[in-house]
């Protein structure tokens, strides 16, 4: 054995902390209570007001169950998935039918499913092989039909078809041969389309007849890419609401008057992107719109909502969201999410201003010792606001108002994209990690979106340089602010943030005591050249913020930044995680680096789940990795997990490599 295998070794055997013992004095929750089902989410109410829909468990698989909205404690299972939660479902917009769409073991082949509510029938909507539907519109005028999107001719392009929901049958609307965005008016007719440009920008065109004009109306180049597009016409298709950050920093709502083209502000933030909000269910008006910075917040237009809005935040249970409303918008489904507790949902009758609640969402975490998630802005070295988030253990913050009376181990969180964005509530990894003793930061770093385009864009061509760098400044601040000390600081992430746990323990070795990389890339140029075919529209913007590798100097970069070419400066602890059927970072990513680990004798944990693709969707699967994880955490910064137990046993897990590094991965007797 190499003499970093050994020390290696010794690193996992030996916690660089001795846990606090007044940590041992705050019950730990289990991994099943956090990560398991839900009793029942994703409420929704029938457009017609007489059915109430939501997701709970049948037979330990999540699956849709219907209820009348006058008896909601009568609910009825709709659907019968023996494997593959359903994860989202709408109704149709006649109320007659559940809609949902599922893939096959995390390929994110998304097929079209429809359950007729009154026989329970269901049946494929869009019923191919290797394809993937894209909803484009609906209609409050034609409520037997949608137009959907699906790639079955060309993986590439969705060709747009009306689906007539009581037959199945599918009408060819648009063939497609290079759109990648389409807007539909009321009456299902496509009204625009859009083109990626050479700049990794797009183009949008008018269509009329179901042929696009030759001169785009709109245009923009990549750095709008992330924050301007149509969002959708009124019912009466005379205005056509945009997000859109042409000419300014921080996308904001606005209204086209369709007849004459003139734009009007109606809905803009100071310090964040403003992309969606309320919209009346009839009439498609913008009454509410989301300002979203360190939290998410409802800024009314007008005065439809503005009492309805006012009543729900003086009710004091959490932040909320408005997830589902009738068409005659006499009710609604509210979600509250306290953080401190599990989240809840009501049924609110406006006329009333009465709420009643529905469903706790996970009850078994009533009582349980959550603790709260509190927003900072941390300065990075060139001087950018990282809106980041922090959550501490009991231990650290006996009385829970954010700031440490003790330093802890520190797990860095980091998300995924990385053209997306962390945020505020509750979020079960947070609540796991501090309850096991640690202190939990996720941090906005460049690239995130929410923030304006330039934020967005300082992150091109800086994966594994300012985007790494941000994640570091964030950890300076955290030992410098009290919350951890530098020696116990871990790195965890899934796409992305595995990347960025993979760049932390090749290209800055003795900063992180340990890592955990969840379907993270290790090879930039293998990464680009397998994703998947339905991403053709965006490949450009891919090439423009990572490295190009059509060129000489991208493939340098991309060779520069991919953490396999340093893998042997690994020196601490790592586990990867992976799904086999990920079209998104295929499995190659993580088996070259634990092949090139192997190479060199450096020890690694890997483990790989057969029934699973980009993430692990099926509940035990994804306790089974947390259990490996607060096993591979606890000797690397000293907290405390729960024994893996039959974890394992219960999921698919496949451990490849590294079995001994881990307590209670490897058979008893070896």
């Amino acid at each position: 054995m190499t003499k970093s295998a050994k020390l290696l070794l010794a690193a996992t055997a030996t916690a660089l902390a001795t846990p606090l013992a007044a940590q041992e004095t705050v019950p730990l929750i289990e991994r099943a209570k956090l990560f398991g089902n839900p009793t029942r989410t994703a409420g929704r109410l029938s457009p017609d007001g007489k059915w109430l829909s939501y997701i709970q468990p049948r037979d330990g698989v999540m699956n849709l169950w219907v209820a009348p909205a006058s008896a909601p404690d009568q609910a009825r299972p709709l659907t019968a998935e023996k494997v593959r939660p359903i994860r989202n479902a709408f109704w149709s917009p006649d109320s007659k039918q559940l809609l949902f769409i599922n893939d096959k073991g995390g390929d994110e082949n998304f097929l079209l499913y429809g359950v007729d509510v009154a026989t329970g029938a269901q049946r494929s909507l869009t019923p191919f092989e290797k394809t993937r539907v894209q909803l484009i519109g609906g209609s409050q005028k034609i409520k037997d039909k949608l137009l959907v999107g699906v790639n079955n001719r060309d993986p590439r392009w969705h060709d747009v078809h009306l689906l007539d929901l009581a037959t199945g049958k599918l009408t060819l609307v648009f063939k497609n041969d290079g759109y990648s965005g389409f807007v539909a008016d009321d009456d299902l007719r496509l009204r625009l389309v859009s083109r990626p440009r050479p700049d990794a920008g797009s183009d949008w065109f008018r269509v009329t007849n179901s042929v696009p004009e030759a001169t785009p109306v709109v245009s923009f180049g990549l750095d709008d890419s992330q924050t301007t597009a149509p969002l959708g016409f009124t019912t009466d298709g005379r205005t056509l609401y945009w997000t859109d950050a042409r000419g300014r920093d921080r996308a904001a709502l606005f209204a086209q008057d369709v007849a004459t083209g003139k734009m009007t502000v109606v809905g803009e933030s100071p310090r964040a992107d403003v992309s969606g909000g309320l919209f009346h269910p009839r009439t498609g008006a913008l009454e509410a719109y989301t300002d979203y910075y360190l939290r998410n917040e409802y800024v009314p237009v007008g005065n439809a909502v503005r009492a309805d809005l006012a009543f729900l935040k003086a009710q004091n249970k959490g932040d909320f969201s408005v997830t589902s409303r009738t068409d005659a918008d006499d009710k609604w489904l509210v979600a509250f999410d306290p953080v401190t507790a599990p989240a809840a949902t009501y049924l609110y009758e406006r006329s009333a201003k009465k709420l009643s609640q529905l469903y706790v969402s996970r009850p078994e975490l009533a009582g349980a010792p959550l603790v709260g998630m509190f927003p900072h802005e941390i300065k990075s070295r060139d001087g950018l606001t990282l809106v980041s988030y922090l959550t501490l253990p009991r231990i650290a913050d006996a009385d829970g108002n954010g700031k440490p009376n003790a330093a802890v181990p520190l797990v860095l969180l980091v998300h995924g994209g990385p053209w997306g964005r962390d945020g505020f509530g509750y979020n079960s990894a947070h609540q796991w990690l501090a309850n096991r003793g640690y202190a939990v930061l996720s941090v906005n770093f460049r690239a995130s979106t929410g923030f304006g385009k330039s934020f967005t864009s300082a992150g091109d061509g800086q994966w594994g340089r300012k985007m790494h760098d941000d994640l570091l400044d964030a950890v300076d601040w955290a030992v410098k602010s009290g919350v951890t000390t530098r020696d116990k600081v871990a790195i965890m992430g899934g796409s992305y943030g595995g990347y960025a746990t993979l760049a932390g323990l090749t290209m800055t070795p003795d900063t992180f005591a340990c890592g955990v990389d969840i379907v993270g890339p290790s090879n930039l140029h293998t990464l680009l050249k397998t994703i998947p075919p339905y991403w053709e529209a965006v490949k450009l913007q891919f090439y423009k913020r990572m490295g190009d590798p059509t060129t000489e100097a991208g493939r340098a970069m991309l060779t520069e930044r991919s953490p396999l070419t340093y893998v042997d400066k690994i020196k601490r602890p790592l586990l990867i995680g992976q799904g086999a059927n990920d079209p998104r970072v295929n499995v190659a990513e993580s088996d070259q680096i634990v092949a090139a680990m192997k190479a060199k004798n450096i020890p690694v944990t890997y483990i790989v789940f057969p029934d699973e693709g980009h993430g692990f969707a099926r509940p035990a699967n994804n306790i089974a990795f947390m259990a490996a994880a607060e096993n591979f955490l606890q000797p690397c910064l000293g907290g405390r997990a729960e024994p893996v137990a039959d974890a394992i046993a219960a999921s698919s897990a496949q451990v490849k490599e590294g079995a001994n590094f881990v307590s209670g991965l490897a058979p008893a007797g070896q």
